[in-house]
């Protein structure tokens, strides 16, 4: 009989000590190896979390979202792999699912899920935000993270299946988290945009038409009043990401 295939598991954590427990308990039902890198500038309790559940952990520097995970990567065992953030937790059904998978081997080079994602306190369950299918699942041998500083995401050789099952993340628990991420990432976004031109119709349009889009066209409005919450964030959010791309251009011409 073909032995089970085996999956190694890898996160990237930072002022995760309210998720990451649950996260790692999750991936113990249904991975072989778990890799943890834990940033170096957490505050919180993370570390103390990661040392008591028995995994492998290193803690580093802070890399960069894609060199971290290119990291972590390099320190698995197996060719399966299971990315996943220090703020997700796989569902019951997913950890069946992927058990049952194990046994039969993999077919695909990557696999997706959908993220049911949990904000401000409720399962966001339109505004395109669901099922917000991403890959997580993948041979390393067939696939290889992008290098975007923000947004990374897997480049895949071959076809891409999708899992039946969800992971639950936990995303925002507060406004004031969800701020915190806002002014990293619009900076980190902006910068990626500093070989291209500036245009002022992108500030205008841009924000006005994502809100459009996320609380009417794919219902929003339907999530009430976190809707029309995370449709007016993420249109701030696009807002913000150009404000930043214009002085950075800015600066750079006065410089």
């Amino acid at each position: 009989m073909k032995n089970p295939e085996k999956i190694s598991s890898i996160i990237i954590a930072k002022d995760a000590g309210d998720t990451i427990g649950d996260c790692i308990g999750s991936l113990k039902k249904c991975t072989d190896e778990i890799i943890i890198i834990v940033d170096k500038s957490s505050s919180d309790n993370t570390l103390d979390v990661v040392k008591s559940q028995n995994v492998t952990y290193e803690t580093r520097e802070w890399m960069g979202y894609s060199a971290a995970k290119k990291y972590a990567l390099s320190k698995t065992s197996f060719n399966y792999i299971l990315w996943i953030d220090a703020d997700e937790v796989l569902t019951d059904e997913l950890i069946d699912e992927l058990n049952r998978m194990k046994e039969k081997g993999f077919s695909l080079p990557a696999y997706k899920v959908a993220r049911r994602a949990f904000f401000l306190g409720k399962w966001i369950k339109h505004s395109g935000w669901y099922p917000g299918y991403v890959t997580r699942l993948f041979d390393k041998r067939k696939a290889r993270f992008s290098d975007n500083d923000v947004h990374e995401h897997l480049r895949v050789d071959g076809e891409t299946g999708k899992l039946l099952n969800d992971i639950n993340h936990y995303t925002d628990p507060d406004i004031h988290h969800y701020f915190t991420k806002f002014n990293l990432y619009t900076t980190l976004a902006a910068k990626e945009m500093s070989g291209k031109k500036f245009k002022l119709s992108d500030l205008i349009i841009r924000p006005a038409f994502l809100f459009v889009k996320m609380f009417i066209l794919r219902r929003g409005f339907l999530d009430g009043l976190h809707g029309f919450i995370l449709a007016v964030f993420s249109a701030s959010y696009v807002f913000t990401k150009y404000c930043k791309h214009w002085e950075i251009k800015k600066n750079n011409e006065q410089s």
